[in-house]
């Protein structure tokens, strides 16, 4: 036992990592009326968060991203993968857009002081500047090159108009979420009015005040954006739902994203074509993904065992010795296993999360026989991409 404890210590000061989970983007191919496909973690920053995505033009996305412990604008040519950072600042920015016919970025900065205001920062030259001094901004979208339409932090959030030519800000109503964006072939902007139940989809038209009801939302729903075509798509969980205004009187069920391994799906952009969209997930967290295996594994589910692993996932002896790649190696490995020893089971005896490594010392009954084996798991994007064992 004292050699156990030993190794396990050993290996939490042999691997170095951040135990925090979060979010990360996703850009998917999207087909109107086929769904999503060729899923691609764009942000591939496991641990940190990364969130609020939008498209500049067909391939250039912005997001905000996590590097040296804040939350920095980084702009991403998602075919080329080419990647620069906007921002380089004492604070972190949010809720990157570009701004209409100008060559610069809105974000949401938050100080380490607690000041947190919508700033513009120049797409070349990183140099920044304050719009409204007086308004606590949350989220935001533009309406024209000088009107921006907010949602103001208070006592309740407000939805507020500013015109930063004429410096005035208008509130137009009270107790709305997060979700602000232009409706595509009109002059209005859509939001989500939670001031009743279930919370409603309304359009606001900046030049006029005039507010109209679109759509009750999804319950519990609010992440949301349109496509080029004029329909709205809303994330819950891992479920998408489609409304066409133009065809539908409510929600359809587009795509379930859980066929991917991803779920807790939140901020949602499409592309100016309509033919990428991109995806901000929940990480799964690397203990719950090993514990899913060891699940597997005690039921001798072959499938379900084969589905926590990558697709080119590597097995290893400690330190070094390679076992197997893939899943075909996998499955030629376990499937007879599970088949063959009714008696086989796991029991874990103690296990140390270390960022997105997962160390299990296990108790193992095989064939009337105890072993005791240390299995070191790597897991990346949902998925076990490394094993190494101790024996």
């Amino acid at each position: 036992m004292k050699k156990v404890l030993f190794l396990l210590c050993f290996m939490l000061l042999y691997i170095s990592g951040n135990s925090q989970t979060n979010t990360e983007v996703y850009v998917f191919d999207y087909t109107p009326g086929f769904g999503l496909t060729n899923p691609v973690n764009i942000s591939n920053n496991p641990g940190v968060y990364d969130n609020q995505p939008s498209f500049i033009d067909d391939e250039t996305l912005l997001f905000s991203s996590t590097r040296n412990g804040q939350t920095d604008i980084r702009k991403m040519n998602i075919r080329t993968k080419e990647e620069t950072w906007l921002s380089v600042t004492d604070g972190s920015e949010y809720s990157p857009l570009k701004v209409p016919e100008k060559a610069l970025v809105s974000a949401i900065r938050l100080d380490k002081d607690g000041k947190q205001l919508l700033y513009v920062y120049d797409m070349d030259t990183g140099i920044f500047k304050a719009l409204r001094d007086s308004l606590k901004v949350g989220y935001h979208v533009w309406y024209d090159n000088h009107t921006v339409v907010s949602f103001v932090l208070g006592a309740q959030s407000s939805l507020v108009v500013s015109d930063l030519e004429k410096k005035n800000d208008i509130i137009y109503q009270k107790n709305i979420g997060r979700s602000l964006h232009k409706i595509p072939g009109t002059n209005l902007i859509s939001y989500v009015s939670k001031s009743s139940e279930p919370w409603e989809l309304r359009s606001l038209d900046p030049a006029t005040g005039k507010i109209e009801f679109l759509v009750k939302m999804p319950e519990g729903a609010e992440d949301m954006c349109w496509t080029p075509a004029g329909v709205a798509l809303v994330s819950k969980g891992s479920q998408i739902y489609e409304y066409n205004p133009s065809v539908n009187q409510n929600w359809n069920y587009g795509q379930n994203l859980a066929e991917f391994g991803l779920r807790g799906i939140s901020r949602l952009a499409v592309n100016p074509s309509g033919n990428k969209i991109a995806v901000v997930v929940t990480e799964q967290p690397p203990e719950i993904v090993v514990q899913a295996q060891l699940e597997a594994y005690n039921k001798r589910d072959i499938y379900a065992f084969l589905d926590t692993f990558d697709d080119q996932a590597e097995l290893y002896e400690f330190p070094h010795k390679f076992i197997s790649k893939g899943k075909y190696a996998l499955r030629k490995r376990y499937e007879e296993m599970f088949k063959n020893t009714p008696d086989l089971h796991s029991n874990i005896k103690n296990r140390i999360v270390q960022g997105n490594t997962v160390i299990d010392h296990e108790e193992i009954t095989r064939n009337g026989q105890i072993l005791y084996i240390i299995a070191i798991y790597e897991v990346s994007n949902g998925k076990i991409t490394k094993a190494t064992f101790i024996r």
